[in-house]
Parts: C-alpha cells; structure tokens; sequence
C-alpha cells in the first residue's frame, strides 16, 4: 500500500534554535564544534517528530540556505570567498553574510547576491558562474548526515538539490552561458550519487521545482541529457521532485525521463494528477504532495480520500503521499499554541500536524475510512465551524470593495506635475538621502514589548519608554545629517504582524515562526477572515516623530501586496479580494496621515514580485490586480503629498513596466548585493519617476565605505539623472546593531555631499 514521507522539515527547531544557535556562534559566544553539536541536536529532533514516516530523510537541514549548501557540495564558492583564510565554516559564512565569526574588516568579502526562492519568502544564496567556474565534489556534509543515522530499518532517502535547478538559479558574472557547465557538473553529481549508494541510501529526492517554469527548447534537452547521465551513474532510486506548481509542457519531459519516482504537487496541480498516472511507466513510483506545505488550514480529509482512494486503488505500493513541498514553509508544532483562540486553532494544522494528516490518510487507505472515523469528524466539525462562522464574514467590507470605482487609483496629476508641488514643498537636495524605515531593534526594545504584553509595565510606561527610543532615533539621523528622516519603528514587532495586529480579521501565534533566511526568523500573521480598520495605526507616532525635527518625515506603511504574501493568508476566497480589502484599510491611513502633517508617506511593496506566478502566461493577471491594490492604497492623498515604496532582494527588471504603473513618486529598491545588476534595465527602459537604488547592504554585518556607495552612486547616474535619485540603503536597519548603522550611514550621507559638491 501506500508509502508515507516527507520533502523537508523546518530546521530552525519549534522555538528558533537554530538562530539563536547561529547568532551566539557569530558572537564569539559558542565555537565551531558546539554549534555542530546544537545542530545535530536539532536533526535528532526532526527525525523523532517524523518518525512515523516509511522513509528517513537527510539533507533538508542547513545552518544557512540550502542552496549555498548546494554550492559548497559542488566546491563552486566564489573565487573572493576561497581565497580567504580559515575553515570550510568560515567560508561558507562569508558567502553568506560576507563575515566569518571573529572576522575583522580585512577579513570581510562581498556576500553572496541573495533573493527569493521562487514565489516564497525565502531568500537563498545565488550561485556565481564565469569562466573560471569548476565544480569538485566535497560530499562531506552529506555524508556525515547519513552516518549520524546509524542502522536503521527504513530506506534512507537523501535530499539534493537538482544539477539543472540548481544551474537555473545561479547568475553568471561573464558571458558563460550557465548550460555550458552542464557537462562538467554532471560529473560531480555522478560522483556525489555514487558516495550515496556507497553509504547505503536508497533513494534520494532530487529536486527540480525548476521544471513548473518556463523553460525554453535548450534547457528542456538538458534535463533529458543529464537525467539519461544520471540514470547511468549508479543503482541509486531518483524521485525527480518538483513543486509550487503545475508541470502543463514539462509534464511529457518529467515523465520521459529515467528516473524511479516523480513527485507532482497535487495541492497547486490536482488537474495533473491522472494524466501523470497515465504517461508514467509501469515501474514508477508516483508520490502526490496532498497537503499543502505552503499555508496553515488543516486539509479537508474528507474531500481529499474521495479523489485518492480511487488513485490508490489504481497504483497500490506505486503511490507515495507527501506534503506538497517542503514544510520550511509553515511553523513546527501547533501543539505550542495554547495562547491562540481555540476556535481558531481548530482549523489550523502547522508541520508537525501536516505529517499526523498523511499518517491518517495512509490508515484510512489501507484500513478503510471507518478506521480513523473519530478522526475525520473531527476534522469535518472544525471545517464547518470554519465555513459557517460569523467572524471570517464582514458584509460591509464585501460592499466597500464591490462599491470601489476606478478613480480609486489615480492621482490628481501626473507625475510631472505632482513633481513639481512636492520639490518646492519639500526643498530637498540633489541626491537626498533617507533610510527605509526600521532603525535597530535592541534587545532592551524586545524586553519592553514583552514586558507589556506579560503585564510586568503598564501602557504608560511602555509608552513612555517609546517615546524616549524615538526621541534617540531622530537626534541621531539629524547628527548624522539625514535629509528625510524616520520615526525608527520602535513599537514594531514587524512590518506585517504589527499592522495586523490593528486590523480585523487577523490572528496571532506565540511559536508560528518560519525561517526567511539564515537566523532572520518572520512570525507571519494569520490572515483569517474580512479585513477592516478600526483605527489609526501609526499616525500618533509618526506625529510625534514629526514634531521633534523640522525635517520632512516619513510616514512608513506596509502595503496591502506585502501584507496579503507575507501573511498565512485565507484559502476561501481569491487572493485578489483579501488585497482589495487590505488596499482599503491602508487608504484610511494614509489619509490619515496626511490629515496629520505628514508630507511623505511611503508604502512598502516588498513582495510585488514574489506574488508573481512562475508562468509568464499568469504574470499580467497578477500583475493587473497587484499594481491596482497598491494604486488604490495610495492614490487618495493630494498632489503636493510625496508616495515613497519600496522593495527588496527580487528580480525586477522583468516587471519594470508594471512598476512604473504603480506611479510611486519614489521607488526604493534593493541593488547593492547585486553590485547595481538591477539598474542595467533602465538602459533600455525609461523609468519615469524618481528612485532610490539601495547602496549598504543591510543583511551584511560589513560597514560601507564612503567610496563604495560614491562608486554605486555614480554607476546610477549614468543611467538615470541625477535629479530624480535618492540616496538609501537596501532596506530597513532592524536587523542591525547600532555600532554598524551609524559608521554605515555616515559614510553614506559623505557620498551624497560629495555627489551634490561635484553636480554643482
């Protein structure tokens, strides 16, 4: 009968382990071999929460990303990265954050470019290729998983990722073309593939979510002439691994190729499930991800065995169920959770209650349904508490967004005009200078908030005590000599769960942590039902900020995109309503703002282009709905009033035109990592408004020179006038310590005075 695993579980442990483990041996707090050892703590642990499961996985566990584990595994870290001194550990974090722990500053590299992992908030390292690209294989991490195992009585299923995926993700820094390291790198994966057999793994999970792409005629050759190599390269059982969507023209591709098992996403591509059955070979184990690995509701078990048993019945031992990817993507254990509405916990199920579905799946199919009949109607009873509470519906926010017209979202004026008003209200400098939003969040700010909401300090204090953060957030821009300043954000937990805090039709976890890239953890909200405003949400801060500087300041609002894909979003209705309805409430504010004083309110849209669907065929639909919520939640202010956004770690030269139409009067955008890579689009494209190309990479603990940020600078002007350029870092500073932002900044505000000295 059917077969039971797992594509990955969370690394980062049920309460964030792993990042405080990291974070301590960055410090100098723990050594190389005590980290080792917490990490192998925490893959104990993982095996014991899947212990349930017919296969034993290795390989979904890495101290940073699994993609520069993928480098590391291929000996193909960059050539600035080898040529420093120290281990294999301090090289593989100077890839990563461009510092080793114990590094001083001759010591620091250029980290790794870093964006995001498909359509998902995860970020992943890219792979460098040029000329001198090699690839040797250093199976050493790998292995030591396996062997850690011991004798066990399961198959051992390794987890890699795949040579064609992996390719597809990396960037070359010359004009090698990443297909023509295709030879070369089969090598070593035939190399790698064989150690595995050797160390007694049966099957390994080759990952290929590249394949629900596009891919063009060449790159759809290469998968049939490097999975015909590896076929070859030893007796080791491939499952060719795709997810996050529908296989459509790779389906016939996957299915010719030599491998023993393909796993299809059946959450995102039910329609594929047959047709995959049907041009599958005889001999081919067909695993179905059933629950989704991406969000948080429980599956409708129900509905799920009436299509399955049937497939099963049809493909008996053939059939594996899983998840439908990696479960990186949704919190541990909602056993934690006894601080969450109850009602609201019924309908939730985190990863540890995704595997106990499959279990109960499998029972019923080899047992019948009345095996597991207690287990089912309680499933049924929380989905219909689900469907029929009052809470999830609000009718006045459903006619508020039926009632919306297209003047929503536009602006009195073009930009041109609106231009003109805000320079002469605003009497800025060439190339002014600001920063994204956040400052620091100190541990003494993280007591305080828990300190709070423990009930150890009333709201006086807290509030008191906030005031005073602030008070030292403004004295420090104006010394340093910002143009445009921030409040710091102080009271923010984070960028999303704080404005759903404020918002109807949100929940919250204690212990929902997910992992965005190495130790930054996010605690997305949870977004359950119709969203509305009940009151202001920022504006007394900001206000507040305002009236100690003379300065314009900056009103800083997530943006109803950014909130909807970074928050476990409602899977009753289309994405497109929930924005809607976000796209208002973040319109009373901003209105609200304006109402205030505030001359500059920016509106962050850091997940526009991870929203994108990985089809091309499905971009403008996205695009159009996206770009109009956006539009809608900034379009209600007047001309003279100054519409920052922002966005961060993506590729956007291919949605540039769908940028400009969300008509920001100023877009600020991450470029530093990628050494300005994203300003080679404006070359041909003529961006209408004025920007701000991040020059400090703030996911580095590295200090900027002055003469780096001149020199990123200068290559922007080139291609942009230096009138419409703004002068900022990549994104917000939270994750930071003060001792690096200041020397950061200043050296930042030196460059722009001297840009300003030589423009005249």
């Amino acid at each position: 009968m059917s077969l039971i695993h797992n594509l990955g579980f969370p690394r980062i442990g049920a309460r964030r382990e792993l990042k405080f483990a990291l974070e301590a041996y960055w410090r100098g707090d723990l050594n190389e071999a005590q980290l080792n050892d917490k990490a192998a703590t925490l893959r104990t642990l993982n095996r014991e929460r899947q212990q349930d499961l017919d296969l034993i996985q290795v390989g979904d566990f890495s101290l940073y990303d699994q993609v520069l584990d993928m480098s590391v595994t291929l000996g193909n870290l960059p050539t600035r990265v080898l040529q420093t001194e120290g281990g294999e550990l301090e090289r593989y974090f100077r890839a990563a954050r461009g510092r080793a722990a114990g590094d001083t500053a001759c010591q620091c590299v250029h980290a790794g470019e870093m964006t995001k992992w498909f359509d998902t908030n995860y970020h992943y390292i890219v792979p460098e290729f040029d000329r001198s690209t090699r690839f040797s294989l250093n199976s050493d991490r790998l292995v030591q998983q396996v062997r850690e195992l011991g004798a066990e009585d399961k198959p051992v299923k390794a987890v890699v990722l795949g040579p064609l995926t992996y390719l597809s993700l990396g960037k070359s820094k010359d004009e090698t073309q990443p297909l023509q390291l295709l030879p070369e790198l089969l090598e070593v994966y035939g190399e790698l593939l064989t150690e595995l057999a050797a160390e007694g793994v049966e099957w390994v999970q080759i990952d290929e979510p590249a394949l629900v792409t596009d891919l063009a005629n060449d790159w759809q050759q290469a998968y049939r002439q490097a999975y015909q190599q590896l076929a070859s390269a030893s007796g080791i059982k491939l499952l060719l691994t795709t997810y996050f969507g529908a296989l459509e023209d790779n389906l016939a591709l996957a299915c010719s190729l030599p491998v023993a098992g393909i796993h299809l996403d059946a959450v995102k591509a039910p329609q594929e499930v047959q047709v995959l059955i049907n041009h599958a070979r005889p001999d081919q184990v067909i695993s179905l991800g059933v629950v989704d690995g991406r969000n948080i509701w429980r599956t409708d078990l129900e509905a799920l065995l009436d299509w399955l048993e049937p497939v099963s019945r049809q493909l008996g031992e053939r059939l594996w169920l899983a998840p439908s990817c990696s479960l990186l993507h949704v919190p541990v254990d909602l056993a934690l959770e006894q601080e969450l509405d109850a009602e609201i916990r019924s309908w939730l199920a985190f990863a540890q209650q995704k595997l106990d579905e499959l279990k109960l799946i499998q029972r019923a199919l080899r047992e019948g349904r009345s095996a597991v009949a207690d287990a089912l109607l309680e499933n049924q009873v929380a989905l219909q508490s689900r469907r029929a509470s009052a809470r999830v519906r609000n009718p006045q926010v459903r006619a508020a967004v039926a009632a919306m017209e297209p003047s929503l979202g536009q602006r009195q004026s073009p930009y041109a005009e609106r231009a003109k008003l805000q320079h002469a209200r605003l009497r800025l400098p060439l190339y002014p200078t600001t920063t994204i939003g956040s400052f620091p969040q100190t541990d003494q700010l993280r007591q305080l908030r828990r300190a709070v909401r423990q009930g150890e300090i009333d709201e006086s204090t807290y509030r008191g005590a906030i005031k005073q953060e602030i008070e030292r957030c403004i004295e420090q821009q104006e010394a340093l000599g910002l143009d445009v300043l921030v409040h710091g954000e102080a009271e923010r937990n984070d960028m999303v769960e704080y404005f759903g805090q404020q918002l109807d039709g949100y929940t919250f976890s204690r212990f929902g942590w997910v992992q965005s890239y190495g130790s930054r953890c996010v605690k997305p909200p949870i977004l359950f039902g119709d969203i509305s405003r009940p009151k202001a949400m920022t504006v007394e801060w900001t206000q507040y900020a305002q009236s100690l500087t003379k300065k314009p300041m900056k009103g800083m609002l997530t943006g109803p995109v950014t909130i909807l894909n970074w928050s476990f979003v409602r899977d009753d209705q289309p994405l497109e309503a929930t924005a809607y309805q976000l796209a208002l409430a973040i319109r009373q504010e901003v209105q609200d703002l304006e109402a205030a004083g505030i001359d500059i309110i920016q509106i962050d849209e850091a997940a526009l282009r991870e929203g994108l669907p990985l089809r091309k065929s499905q971009w403008q639909s996205y695009l159009d709905w996206a770009v109009e919520a956006f539009r809608i939640s900034a379009n209600g202010v007047a001309d003279s009033t100054q519409i920052h956004t922002h966005m961060c770690y993506s590729e956007f030269n291919d949605i540039l035109p769908a940028i400009a139409r969300m008509d920001a009067d100023v877009i600020t955008i991450e470029t530093s990592r990628s050494d300005m890579e994203l300003l080679d689009a404006f070359e041909t494209f003529s961006y209408p408004n004025e920007i701000g190309p991040g020059v400090y990479d703030i996911h580095s603990p590295n200090v900027p020179s002055e003469a780096s940020v001149y020199a990123l600078m200068q290559r922007a002007a080139e291609r942009i006038p230096a009138q419409r350029l703004w002068v900022n870092p990549d994104c917000g500073l939270k994750t930071r310590q003060w001792s690096e932002v200041i020397p950061a900044l200043r050296n930042m505000v030196a460059a722009a005075h001297r840009l300003r000295a030589e423009a005249g």
